[in-house]
């Protein structure tokens, strides 16, 4: 069934997905004895700062919002709605206070009656992106429960799609002609712009024809459809010193016409005009299709059932020095975190809410095994075969710090063998019921390349993502290539379906201060960003819609395919 399409309406500017969070439409708070019924409960969200929109750390909560009270009850249903900012990026940990109020006159002086704490992804994660939490904080008391249900605001779904080209280019290579590629940039309110889109590099010509590509109106213009959108026409090199070709201006107003005619825009470059008299342009760019469609979001999927299965890769090659050094990348300090295990525990924090059963996979490669020696480039770090899964992310750490004990650091690295085994349970999976993100932690360049270009090109075609994390001093050129954000990973003649892969240093995210927390934050909303418009990339090439959000009395959902 393919997507509604239809005209753009003018709609309001939200920043991003907005979830808001509800009272459900049955009791939500239980257990609370019988003497209290003349006391009407109070529900109060405050927020920690540093968890709820923000990654740094704050001593004391900043209260986000309250509820109405209601009179007379053990079992309130309350009406008002808290309207949140969602990001799938980050831990947004929320913290929900329960109180009684003797009568409204005394509204200052509440008895508390308990209190939950949870992850904003646990509550869109649940079931039906609806979970239920005991409500703790008084001893030797049964405090109740609290249910809390998410729903996403229906506005700013649009998607546009749109295919370009241009004519007559400057030549800036000395051989052969330009590689150009162009990047949209959206006007933020301060006058400054903001890049939301690049397309791919068409190698070789000064007449380029891009490929068709969709981008969110809410990236493109933020829901005003006079914002000004910058579009720059570049020459792509190889070692990332882009010649500028020119610039051209236009608004989403002004785009959407194309879809009743052709647009064609003047090329032009500032320092060339100023420069030259009889200077006209650097070329032109021809808008050739616009169309917008009402697409389904990330969390439409999420809701529906869609589970995120998180399977883990690290490297042990000897390159990482001894782990009994504190000089090693994988030293196990009493004090702190090495590097290897801050970015586990960065990642696999945030898309655990988004997991069901809690079990992930995870190997290791690049090491001698005991007691034979034999070399592997996939093994359990549980030592089992037959079941690979840890318990958690803390499930994961242990095995991992168990492994350090064991096994031998060794080498070559390579990528293929644990990107083809994930490969090969996500190629199981095409309903759209599960995706499969992997991450891959190492500190060195990659010995399999080949074979790792190969390995992403088939993936791309499965519901899939990577994510790599540099991690160390080394320099990761190679790595750049497997991020296909501006040249698509090829393999034999074969293009990747999708962008599936996204590579970060993880020295660029840590604090100089020396907070690990913040490093890790850093560091997961970068390398998290990407994946909900990967997951929906995959659902659009496979006309994939998300299921019905289930009733909460439905079964969970079937055990996922593990690698």
């Amino acid at each position: 069934m393919g997507r509604p399409r239809r005209r753009c309406q003018p709609l309001q500017p939200p920043s991003r997905s907005l979830p808001q969070l509800r009272p459900p439409d049955q009791p939500c708070l239980s257990a609370e004895p019988p003497s209290a019924a003349s006391r009407p409960p109070r529900l109060k969200l405050p927020c920690p700062a540093e968890t709820c929109w923000t990654s740094t750390p704050s001593p004391s909560p900043t209260p986000f919002g309250r509820t109405e009270v209601i009179d007379n009850t053990l079992n309130p249903d309350f009406v008002r709605k808290f309207v949140l900012d969602y990001f799938f990026e980050e831990k947004q940990n929320l913290r929900f206070d329960v109180y009684n109020v003797d009568s409204k006159t005394n509204i200052s002086k509440p008895d508390f009656l308990g209190q939950a704490f949870l992850a904003l992804g646990e509550v869109i994660g649940g079931q039906g992106s609806r979970v239920e939490r005991p409500l703790t904080g008084v001893p030797g008391k049964k405090c109740g429960t609290i249910l809390l249900t998410a729903e996403e605001l229906s506005n700013c779904r649009d998607i546009a799609t749109m295919q370009l080209c241009a004519n007559k280019l400057d030549k800036k290579d000395f051989f052969g002609k330009s590689d150009p590629f162009l990047v949209f940039y959206r006007s933020n309110e301060d006058g400054t712009f903001t890049i939301c889109h690049k397309t791919e590099v068409v190698k070789n010509t000064l007449n380029p024809v891009w490929q068709p590509f969709s981008i969110p109106v809410r990236a493109l213009c933020n829901g005003d459809y006079d914002r000004t959108v910058k579009i720059d026409v570049y020459d792509w090199d190889r070692d990332g010193s882009h010649d500028f070709i020119g610039e051209f201006t236009t608004s989403y107003r002004e785009l959407s016409k194309a879809q009743n005619q052709f647009t064609v825009y003047e090329v032009l470059n500032p320092r060339k005009k100023c420069k030259k008299k009889k200077y006209v342009n650097s070329g032109t760019v021809t808008l050739l299709s616009f169309s917008v469609d009402s697409e389904f979001t990330f969390v439409d999927y999420i809701k529906g059932g869609t589970q995120l299965n998180f399977t883990v890769a690290i490297d042990f090659t000897a390159s990482n020095g001894n782990p009994l050094q504190p000089t090693s990348l994988h030293y196990m300090s009493p004090y702190q975190l090495s590097a290897y295990a801050m970015a586990l525990k960065a990642v696999g924090e945030i898309i655990q809410d988004y997991d069901s059963d809690k079990l992930f996979p995870a190997y290791g490669f690049g090491a001698k095994l005991p007691p034979e020696g034999r070399i592997s480039h996939q093994f359990p770090l549980n030592n089992n075969d037959e079941d690979p899964n840890c318990a958690g992310i803390e499930g994961v750490l242990e095995s991992y710090f168990q492994s350090l004990r064991t096994v031998q650091l060794y080498g070559p690295t390579y990528f293929a063998p644990v990107i083809n085994q994930v490969a090969r349970a996500a190629a199981k999976i095409s309903d759209g019921s599960q995706y499969y993100v992997l991450l891959i932690i190492t500190d060195g360049v990659i010995s399999d390349m080949t074979q790792t270009k190969e390995a992403i090109v088939s993936a791309s075609s499965l519901p899939m993502s990577i994510i790599i994390v540099g991690v160390g001093p080394a320099m990761f050129e190679a790595m750049e290539e497997l991020d296909g954000d501006d040249v698509r990973v090829s393999s034999r003649g074969r293009y990747a379906e999708r962008d599936i892969v996204q590579f970060v240093p993880f020295r660029d995210y840590v604090d100089r201060s020396g907070n690990q927390v913040l490093s890790m934050a850093r560091l997961a909303k970068d390398v998290l960003a990407e994946i909900p418009e990967q997951l929906l990339s995959y659902m659009r090439t496979r006309d994939i819609q998300p299921r019905p959000p289930p009733p909460a009395t439905t079964s969970p959902t079937p055990a996922p395919e593990h690698p």
